[in-house]
C-alpha cells in the first residue's frame, strides 16, 4: 500500500470516530507492535514521518507514543530514536461462559468488592425483551479483581423482595446468576445473556485500569422466575484485553 493511500485511509478512519485521535493512533500503533509490523527491537519511524504518514500533527503522534511508552511497549533514546521494547500482554484468562452451569461457576481466585449498595431502585420495562420488571430493585455495583488486577465492573439489580432471603455474604462471593439460582421457593425458568463490544468511557477506564477508549465487552444477564418476574439484571463491563468467550458448537 502506498504512503498516500495509507495516509488517506488513516485520516478517514480517524474522522469517523468521536474518540480522540491520539487514542485511536495509540490503538493502531499498539496493533502494529502486536502483529509484528513493528517488531520487537526494531526502530520505529520518527514523529515527523508518522505525522506525515497518518496525516496528523506531530503533537498528536507524540501523545499516542506517550501511551505506548507508559505501557512499556516502546523506549525512546536521545539522538538514537524510538525502539520497540515488547509486545502487549494478552492475558486471556477471563472467560465469559455461554451455558447455565458456567454462569453459576465462581472463580476461586477472584476478589469481589462492593463499591455501592443502593436500595429501592426502579428499572424501565421498555429496556427488556423478556420478563416483567418488579416494583423495586437493590442495586449493587461490584468490582471483580484477580491477583489485584481489575477485570470486571458490574451493576447488579436484585428484586428487593429477596432482601433477607439471599445471604449477605453471597454478594461478595458469588456470580450474579448464583445469587438467585438456589433460593428456596424460587425457580428460574428463563435466563438470557447478551454481549456487545464497546469502548471504555472515562469512568470505566479508571475503574478497570485501562486506556480511555480501550476495548470492553458489555454483558447483560437476566433471570426470570415462574411468575415472569425479572428477578435479576446484571450489567457487566469486562476488560477487552483479558476476556475470552468459549462456545462449544459440537458435543
Amino acid at each position: 500500500m502506498s504512503e498516500v493511500s495509507l495516509k488517506s485511509q488513516t485520516a478517514n478512519a480517524l474522522e469517523k470516530s468521536n474518540v480522540s485521535r491520539y487514542i485511536q493512533l495509540a490503538s493502531m500503533f499498539r496493533k502494529w507492535v502486536e502483529n509484528g509490523q513493528w517488531s520487537v527491537g526494531s526502530q520505529i519511524p520518527t514523529v515527523d514521518q508518522l505525522a506525515k504518514q497518518c496525516g496528523v500533527a506531530g503533537m498528536t503522534i507524540r501523545q499516542a507514543l506517550n501511551i505506548l511508552e507508559k505501557e512499556g511497549l516502546i523506549e525512546r533514546f536521545r539522538a538514537k530514536g524510538t525502539f520497540v521494547r515488547g509486545k502487549p500482554q494478552r492475558n486471556l484468562w477471563c472467560e465469559v461462559h455461554t451455558d447455565w452451569n458456567g454462569l453459576l461457576m465462581s472463580r476461586s481466585d477472584a476478589d469481589i468488592s462492593i463499591l455501592s449498595d443502593t436500595p429501592n431502585q426502579t428499572l424501565d420495562q421498555s429496556g427488556f425483551e423478556v420478563g416483567n420488571v418488579v416494583p423495586a430493585y437493590r442495586h449493587l455495583r461490584r468490582l471483580h479483581k484477580r491477583a489485584g488486577v481489575p477485570f470486571l465492573v458490574a451493576d447488579v439489580f436484585v428484586d428487593e423482595r429477596l432482601r433477607g432471603v439471599i445471604p449477605e455474604e453471597n454478594f461478595s462471593k458469588t456470580t450474579a446468576m448464583r445469587l438467585v439460582s438456589d433460593l428456596p421457593g424460587v425457580k428460574i425458568v428463563d435466563a438470557r445473556q447478551y454481549l456487545t463490544v464497546d469502548s471504555a468511557d472515562l469512568e470505566t477506564a479508571s475503574m478497570l485500569d485501562i486506556a480511555l477508549g480501550g476495548p470492553i465487552a458489555k454483558v447483560q444477564r437476566l433471570a426470570v422466575d415462574t411468575k415472569g418476574d425479572l428477578l435479576l439484571v446484571a450489567n457487566g463491563l469486562y476488560r477487552g484485553d483479558m476476556v475470552r468467550i468459549d462456545m462449544k458448537l459440537i458435543k
